[in-house]
Parts: structure tokens; C-alpha cells; sequence
């Protein structure tokens, strides 16, 4: 059967949504699931029994349920799983097309060294000899202080472990990627104690304002909002998206505001000016909670009047009123932050702006609104052993972040780190300026990757342990996403046997802990990863194994929690695009979009041939304008045009788009990947090359959300 790009096309968003979020096997999923397996690299299976098995998505933060329709013991195609809490039956395209990622042509099929600029095969127990070696040395030298590693997650027994890892060896520099959930645990930490996190109950909100969150772009937990969106519609609940662009989530949205990007913040703190102004905020939750709340009233007053705020959103003054208004007089408002699908850590200030307005509609710890839980441990690690090598190594002082540790070492002639361990990321290219990080990382002595893929950190890497896939290794997932209300951990099993000569990432870590032998190798007490996974999960496991779940929590922690308005009465900063805008008049801004994949990983090739041609054509990438600004610099529709910004340049087609603001230029992001995979690779531009990081102040992580850029015809 050939399938062209018309054919694919022809899905459209809805369709693509409508089966995402359908506990039944449609038609349109059955099509999608051959499609999948139509490519040549991929085996066709023969006839025999038809069995199921369940499992988790590990893709992306949503940690779906799936279920796996195997034919004569081979998957063939993957579903939603009906009962899962986190998505009842429904599926994305990015876990429809997750079979494809087994036989991606970018697996590495067996651990490598690298040998001058080539890869070479070695053995796993040469592989783990060289690394053990490497680490002793450091580890004689006194100098643990100088190993780092950079997860892509935070949380579940696998990153647990790498933690353990790094403490007994002696280092504190164990960092993981940010994303919004960083943010908002940020804001959940500094306006309501220590150790807590929100999230929000969005399918039983009573109106929801929405600062950009892309709630049909992969937001949160992307097919639960969905579900979520397709529920609200029919129940009548309003959503309002303010964002600068017309995103799918605007365009289904009841109403959209546009707004300059980057004063989201002082929006929100002008809604907060006038519900205080006119009392019609919950007194009773505000009276009582409340630290500071008049210093932050005052600082309303001084700085976020109507007026001031309409002048610098570019928001009719009306429209604020009404605004405020309409969420103040709703029955369970909630407000959400974090731009698209809220991969980036984001704006503090912005953050806790939109937060207070949750604290002054009283709808905290209830049914539709926020939730504040404190962090809720089911993994039962015994505690750490520390030589006196490791406890003067972890004690000493780590960088902020990630980010500020790579700076450190683009400045430096020599880099303070001398190994760097790379777990279920890919900041070569994920992170902002990324040639800059590439030439970070080629000053580190020793780097490690344990990567499934051949990615753009992984081809600058000395060892690569290659991981198995998530169909094919047990791991617990824990849903970590504020977009989730309730919380759970899944159980990934594998359904299939390895493809290739690849291990379990925590098998990996156990192995290189016993390697290194003495007080390490002691605190890793555990044969194997699946042993050592039953055991730190003992008091679940029964149930966990049994169900392929367990929520750990329905229903927030405690009643109320106070509100420390001084965390924004302070003084927090907004982050702001950078350049001159003399030289780059205009903004570069980042669109994500639910059929590319955000994150380390690349899209598979059945996402890829989903996606618009006006987003990328060939091998084209085509970036949205507003006709006003395109006849300012003399561009047509289909026009080759380079944009310029402070850290690089890049030739792209131009789309006009009424549904961007003037002054803006739209680029999608997730496209431009430099990996070998011919479905993928050099299609379009990644924009993090074109944007330079902005630090907030009080986290260190790098927020910038654009910067400023010029275009001119080529």
C-alpha cells in the first residue's frame, strides 16, 4: 500500500485528536497502525495468535497506559489502555507510531568507544571496564566534586538510582532537564512550603485562563487534555487563550487574546489589581492564608493599574476589566501557565503572577482547581553509606543548573567537569544556542551517553551503553506532570525481547557501581535492575504488577495551604528576548506543535509525514508571518527569506499568517535534527540554534521564550 503525503494529510488535527483521546478501535487507528508498520525497515509479522499486553508510554510526561496487540508473540500495534487513569483508552500519534522507534535506523545496536572520530563496537564488559577505570582515576585524585550528570527526568527508580550514584561517588552535580513542572514547583515550593507541587484539575475547572498553555499542542498530559478539551466544550465550560499567535488551542478556544509576548506576567498581575480592588476575591481563604498580602497589594497599585497594563500588553483596557471579571466571578476558575507544551522552565514571575490569581479565587486544594501535594515517595531506598572521599566531594557547592554549569565551561580553557554522564537527554540539541553547547561538550574530557538513538549528544559522546526502548525494559513512570491532577506511577514492561545488544539503564548504573567496587559498589546491593525495582517498590508491587498502576494520590494532600504573596512582592524579574532591537526589529518565537516531537528524541517518520506542508516542505521549513510585517520587508507567500538573530542565521520559506501578531515571526520547533535517519534529519532548522538563553535570576534555569530577529529576502 503506498501512502503519500496527501493521503496523511488528509487526516487532519481533529481526526488525529478524535483518535487520540477514543477508548475504541477505530477505523482511522487500525489504518494508522498499518501505516506504521508499512516502511521498509520495519519486519512484517506472520499470521498466528493475536494476545495483548499492557504497559506505559515513557514518549513523553503524560505516562498514558497503552496496551500492545501482539501477533504470534510480535507487537504490531499499540492502543490506549481502557482502564488507565491517566488517558481511559486514548493514545497520541507520537504512541500510536512507538513501535517504529524500535527499528528506528538511528538505534545503536551494541555499546560503542569512540576511536578518533569513528565509533567502534566493544563488549558491555569492556565498555564498563573503560568507565570504571576513568572514574577511579578521578575518584583517586579527590576530585568526585568533578563528574556531572544531565537526566532527562527527575523523578522514578531510574533516576533515582543515578542520583544514588553520584551522591556515594561523591559528586552533587546530578541536574535533570527544566520544563514548566520545574517552575511550578518552584512556585509551589515559594508560595506554599517546602517540597510541594500544583497541578490542576482541569476536567472539572468551571473556566479556564489559559496564558499560553497548549492544551491540544501537549500540554501536561497530552491526551488527558484532549479529553479534557472535547469534555469542557460539551459541558459548556469556557476557555479563554491569551497568547500572541493563533495556536490550535486558541482557534477552538471561546475566545482568544492576543497579547505582546513576554508581558503574560503583567497581565496577570493586572487581573490580580483589580480583583483586589474590588474586593472580589475569596476574602475568607485570603484573610486567613495569607503572608504579605499587602505589600503585594501595593505593589499592584504602583505598577499594575489597568491603564499601565493595557499600555505594555497591547490588551484594550475593556477587555482587562471584563477579563478579571469573568474570572473572578466563575465557579472553579483556574489559571495556567507554560507556553505550549510547556517545555521550557518559563517565567517565575509569569508563573506566580498567574498562580496568585488561583490563591485570590479561593479554588486551591478543591475539586476543578489547584492542587498543592506535598511529594509522595513510594520508592523505599536503604539509606546511602558515604566514605570520607564522597562526603567531602558531595559537600561541596554545585552550580545552579545545568545551564550555568555548560556556561561555565564555554568560558573556561579548561572544563571543572572531567566526566558527564547523559541520561534520557539531548542538550546538544535541545538546549537554547545549541552550537555553543556543542562546543561546551567537546571540552569535556569523558562523556557518557545512554542513549537508545544516535542522537546529537550521543555522536559527541567517548562510551555509549545504548538503552533498551520502552518497549522492552521494565521501569516505574510516575506521572510528574502538573497537567495531571491526580497522581500515579505505571508500570513499563517489556513486551517485546531486545532487538539489539542493548541493557536496561539502570542494569547499566548497577554495573558501573560494581565496577568501581569498595563503599560504591556496597550501596548498590541489587543483582539486577528487575530485582532492584521490586524491591524499592514492595509496598506497591503487588498492585503495581497486578494492575500495571497505582494512584498514589486522588485528592490533595491537606486542606489549605497558606499563600506567601511576598515571593512576588519581592520584586521578581520578567525575562525579556534578547537583541538590539535597532539591528532585529522583529521576535522570534517557537511553536510547538502535537505532530513534532519535543524533547531528546526525534519524531518518528509515520509524525513527520503527518505534519503540514505549511510547516515544512521537502526539506524546507517555513515560519509564520503577518502580512503586515511580510510587506514591510517586501515578502510574498512561498518566498525564500533568511532570519538573522545574535547567535545565528538560518533560510526558511515564509507562510503568511493573519493569526500572528505584527512584528512576530512563528518558527515550529523540533525540526532540524543532524542525526542519520533519512525520515528525519536535515528537514528544516532547529530554532535553538537561533535562540540565546535568558537566566532567570531566582532558578539560574534558562527561560528565554524568543529573541529578537530580523528578515530580510533571499
Amino acid at each position: 500500500m503506498k501512502v503519500d503525503r496527501r493521503s496523511f494529510l488528509g487526516l487532519g488535527l481533529g481526526a488525529v485528536a478524535g483518535a487520540a483521546v477514543s477508548p475504541v478501535a477505530m477505523k482511522l487507528t487500525d489504518d494508522s497502525s498499518i501505516w506504521t508498520q508499512n516502511w521498509p525497515w520495519t519486519p512484517v509479522p506472520h499470521d498466528g495468535e493475536v494476545t495483548f499486553e499492557n504497559s506505559v508510554c515513557s514518549l513523553c510526561k503524560g505516562s498514558c497506559g497503552i496496551s500492545i496487540r501482539k501477533v504470534a508473540g510480535r507487537a504490531i500495534k499499540i492502543e490506549g489502555q481502557t482502564d488507565h487513569p491517566n488517558n481511559n483508552g486514548g493514545i497520541c500519534l507520537h504512541g500510536i507510531a512507538g513501535l517504529q522507534y524500535l527499528y528506528d535506523p538511528t538505534r545503536i545496536k551494541s555499546p560503542l568507544k569512540k576511536n578518533g572520530k569513528k565509533f567502534e563496537e566493544i563488549s558491555w564488559e569492556d565498555a564498563i571496564s573503560h568507565i570504571a577505570e576513568k572514574l577511579t582515576s578521578i575518584r583517586d585524585e579527590k576530585k568526585t566534586e568533578n563528574i556531572a550528570c544531565i537526566s532527562g527526568n527527575e523523578t522514578g527508580s531510574v533516576a533515582e538510582l543515578y542520583k544514588r550514584f553520584f551522591k556515594v561517588f561523591g559528586s552533587n552535580n546530578f541536574y535533570s532537564v527544566p520544563s514548566m513542572d520545574t517552575t511550578w514547583k518552584t512556585t509551589a515550593s515559594e508560595m506554599h512550603g517546602k517540597n510541594n507541587s500544583l497541578s490542576f484539575d482541569l476536567e472539572n475547572a468551571g473556566f479556564i485562563l489559559s496564558f499560553g498553555a497548549g492544551l491540544i499542542e501537549g500540554w501536561g498530559s497530552p491526551v488527558q487534555c484532549f479529553k479534557t478539551n472535547a469534555a469542557r466544550q460539551k459541558k459548556g465550560v469556557k476557555l479563554f487563550q491569551i497568547e500572541p499567535r493563533l495556536s490550535n488551542t486558541a482557534a477552538g478556544a471561546d475566545k482568544w487574546i492576543p497579547i505582546k509576548p513576554g508581558t503574560e506576567a503583567d497581565l496577570a498581575l493586572g487581573l490580580c489589581h483589580i480583583i483586589i480592588k474590588e474586593e472580589i476575591y475569596d476574602i475568607s481563604y485570603i484573610s486567613k492564608y495569607n503572608y504579605d498580602f499587602k505589600a503585594f497589594s501595593k505593589m499592584l497599585d504602583k505598577d499594575y493599574t489597568p491603564e499601565k497594563v493595557a499600555e505594555k500588553t497591547g490588551i484594550d483596557l475593556t477587555l482587562i476589566k471584563q477579563l478579571a471579571h469573568k474570572f473572578a466571578w466563575a465557579d472553579n476558575p483556574v489559571a495556567i501557565a507554560g507556553k505550549g507544551r510547556g517545555d521550557i522552565a518559563g517565567d517565575a514571575k509569569e508563573f506566580a503572577a498567574v498562580h496568585a490569581l488561583n490563591c485570590l479565587a479561593g479554588n486551591i486544594n478543591k475539586k476543578g482547581g489547584v492542587w498543592v501535594n506535598r511529594k509522595k515517595n513510594y520508592l523505599k531506598f536503604p539509606l546511602e553509606n558515604l566514605d570520607n572521599t564522597a562526603r567531602k566531594g558531595f559537600a561541596k557547592p554545585r552550580y545552579t543548573s545545568f545551564q550555568s554549569l555548560i556556561s561555565q565551561i564555554g568560558e573556561s580553557s579548561e572544563s571543572p567537569i572531567q566526566a558527564l554522564f547523559i541520561l534520557n537527554a539531548n542538550p546538544c540539541y535541545t538546549m537554547h544556542d545549541s552550537d555553543k553547547i556543542i562546543e561546551a561538550f567537546e571540552k569535556i574530557p569523558f562523556k557518557v551517553s545512554f542513549s537508545s538513538f544516535m542522537d546529537e549528544t550521543a555522536q559527541l559522546s567517548d562510551i555509549i551503553l545504548p538503552s533498551h526502548t520502552f518497549l522492552e525494559r521494565y521501569e516505574d513512570i510516575p506521572s510528574d506532570s502538573a497537567g495531571i491532577a491526580r497522581k500515579t506511577v505505571g508500570l513499563c514492561k517489556p513486551v517485546v525481547n531486545p532487538v539489539f545488544n542493548t541493557k536496561n539503564q539502570g542494569d547499566a548504573i548497577l554495573m558501573i557501581a560494581k565496577a568501581l567496587k569498595g563503599k560504591v559498589a556496597d550501596n548498590f546491593p541489587w543483582d539486577n535492575y528487575e530485582k532492584c525495582l521490586k524491591s524499592l517498590t514492595k509496598n506497591i508491587w503487588s498492585a503495581l504488577s497486578d494492575k500495571g498502576y497505582v494512584v498514589l494520590t486522588s485528592k490533595p494532600s491537606y486542606s489549605k495551604p497558606s499563600a506567601e504573596f511576598s515571593y512576588i512582592a519581592n520584586g521578581l524579574k520578567s525575562v525579556e528576548a534578547q537583541g538590539d532591537k535597532k539591528s532585529f526589529p522583529l521576535t522570534l518565537i517557537s511553536i510547538d506543535n502535537m505532530r513534532i516531537a519535543g524533547g531528546e528524541i526525534s519524531s518518528s517518520p509515520f509524525a513527520i509525514k503527518t505534519v503540514s506542508d505549511k510547516v515544512i516542505k521537502g526539506t524546507d521549513i517555513l515560519v509564520e508571518i503577518n502580512p503586515e510585517t511580510a510587506k514591510k520587508a517586501r515578502l510574498a507567500q512561498g518566498n525564500k527569506a533568511k532570519i538573522t538573530t545574535p547567535v545565528g542565521s538560518a533560510t526558511v520559506r515564509v507562510n503568511l499568517f493573519e493569526g500572528i501578531m505584527p512584528g512576530l515571526i512563528g518558527m515550529a520547533q523540533g525540526l532540524g535534527h543532524t542525526i542519520d535517519n533519512k525520515f528525519v534529519a536535515d528537514k528544516g532548522v532547529n530554532i535553538n540554534k537561533l535562540i540565546a538563553p535568558v537566566i532567570e535570576p531566582s532558578s539560574g534555569q534558562d527561560a528565554a521564550w524568543g529573541i529578537a530577529a530580523s528578515i530580510s529576502k533571499v
